[in-house]
């Protein structure tokens, strides 16, 4: 079910393929950056609880434990590029399992969403996804594979630079190139927004992808197709045979076949209908489908939720997140008979660090420039940097405003302006303290000395002739 996505040939070759579909060759593609958040939740299956597993989550900011009617257009912001697109996607993580046991998850940059206008004949008209429609592709506890199951045959690896064909499971072979997860969401419908089971209410077309609808769901909806590309090369020294591969899915998948992923509509549906209706390019770039207005992608990158879950979710770990036993060909998934998983969902996670002591506060998360630097008046970096050393260096200079970046930064400046502040990804941990942060990719984390507009206060006051 290869549909080019970040191992593109070229699009003269994606046309040519699809081309050989006379009704399917119209598509346009949305980045994801992502994740915008990494966390046990799942509004769908677990609505007002914490998930049993990890997500990986993309879409708009609006993405909380309970979905009701209306909460994507709480959204502010997207990780997707469709401005009119306030929808949420999640999907299970990909994690490696190290020959010692502990396990640590494997990057990704985002995902790949892909809008089809795929029906059975020209003539037959394509829905877009009503207000509060909903759906879940894929089963968690699948262990094994029916070749049989359209639902099944949704689900897809392509294992990027071995020059072989796509598989149902994680492939037993390395992937130079990375590993991507693929799955298809069914695209028959029965008019309904929602079943008990988050899946009744749609079926699969006669070929999974593409093909005839089934009597008791006759209304075709444009189809989405969703891949996540995983860096797993960098892993190579951890399999324990050249037969074996390493990884497992964070909700205990070892073979891959229980890979699944949910979607809440969040779009502005008369936008995302005259973009079905209007948008046939067979290119697959977004650009060229003009009813769409685009974010960058500074803005799609800066869109992040902090999470809610007070665990780890990243570095090596002895176990999955969750109560999550590895399990491999042929299991039988059964929930835990107890689980001290923490299971409470707290107060979004402040990457901010209490230095009230010294005479300082946070002031907020600044994107940066090389070009024109936020604050410039002075640099200095440390590989035990944290943020107490910046502060203290910056208050030693006679500077009011302290930042930190790149986990081993400290930048200093006399000003702040605040139209660069707004940023959620000052998330990278401080290089001489793990649980501080400090910054990120062209992010500072920036501190003000909180006696610095007392001071500019008393001077105002004496010149104005008040004291």
């Amino acid at each position: 079910m290869k549909l080019f996505g970040t191992d593109s040939p070229s699009l003269a070759a994606v046309a040519a393929v699809l081309a050989t579909l006379p009704t399917a060759s119209a598509f346009f593609r949305m980045p994801c950056s992502g994740p915008m958040l990494r966390e046990r939740s799942d509004p769908i299956v677990n609505p007002g609880a914490v998930s049993p597993h990890l997500h990986t989550i993309f879409g708009g900011n609006g993405f909380n434990f309970t979905m009701g009617a209306g909460a994507t257009k709480k959204s502010t912001c997207s990780s997707c590029k469709a401005k009119a697109d306030m929808s949420n996607y999640w999907a299970p993580d990909l994690w490696i399992q190290a020959k010692n046991g502990s396990v640590h998850p494997v990057d990704h940059s985002g995902a790949l969403v892909y809008y089809l206008q795929r029906k059975d004949k020209d003539t037959d008209k394509l829905y877009a996804f009503p207000e509060g429609f909903r759906m879940l592709a894929g089963t968690p506890t699948l262990r094994t594979l029916d070749k049989t199951s359209k639902a099944q045959k949704a689900v897809s690896y392509a294992c990027l630079g071995s020059n072989k064909a796509e598989t149902p499971a994680i492939p037993n072979y390395k992937c130079p190139d990375g590993l991507r997860a693929q799955i298809f969401f069914p695209s028959c419908w029965n008019g309904q927004l929602d079943s008990k089971d988050h899946k009744s209410h749609l079926a699969y077309p006669s070929g999974t992808d593409s093909g005839k609808c089934p009597s008791t769901h006759p209304k075709r909806l444009v189809s989405i197709f969703i891949e996540v590309l995983y860096s797993i090369s960098e892993w190579d020294a951890e399999w324990k045979s050249s037969s074996k591969h390493p990884f497992v899915l964070s909700n205990g998948d070892a073979t891959g076949y229980g890979y699944h992923a949910d979607f809440v509509n969040g779009w502005d549906v008369p936008t995302l209908q005259k973009a079905i209706d209007t948008c046939t390019a067979d290119s697959g770039v977004i650009e060229d489908c003009a009813v769409l207005k685009l974010y960058t992608n500074d803005e799609t990158s800066n869109c992040v939720i902090p999470p809610r879950v007070a665990e780890s979710t990243s570095g090596w770990l002895p176990a999955l997140p969750g109560c999550n036993a590895i399990t491999g060909v042929g299991a039988t998934v059964t929930p835990p008979a107890t689980c001290k998983a923490v299971s409470v969902i707290g107060a979004p996670k402040s990457y901010a660090t209490d230095v009230s002591s010294r005479g300082w506060k946070y002031v907020g998360c600044a994107s940066d420039s090389l070009d024109a630097r936020v604050l410039p008046k002075d640099r200095m970096a440390d590989d035990a940097m944290t943020v107490e050393m910046c502060v203290d260096h910056c208050k030693a200079k006679g500077w009011s405003y302290a930042g930190l970046q790149w986990a081993t930064e400290c930048w200093c400046g006399s000003a702040l302006d605040t139209k660069t502040l707004g940023s959620n990804k000052c998330t990278t941990p401080c290089a001489g303290a793990s649980k501080e942060y400090c910054g990120g990719d062209r992010k500072l984390s920036v501190y003000k000395t909180a006696t610095a507009k007392r001071r500019r206060s008393l001077h105002h006051r004496r010149r104005a002739g008040l004291v």
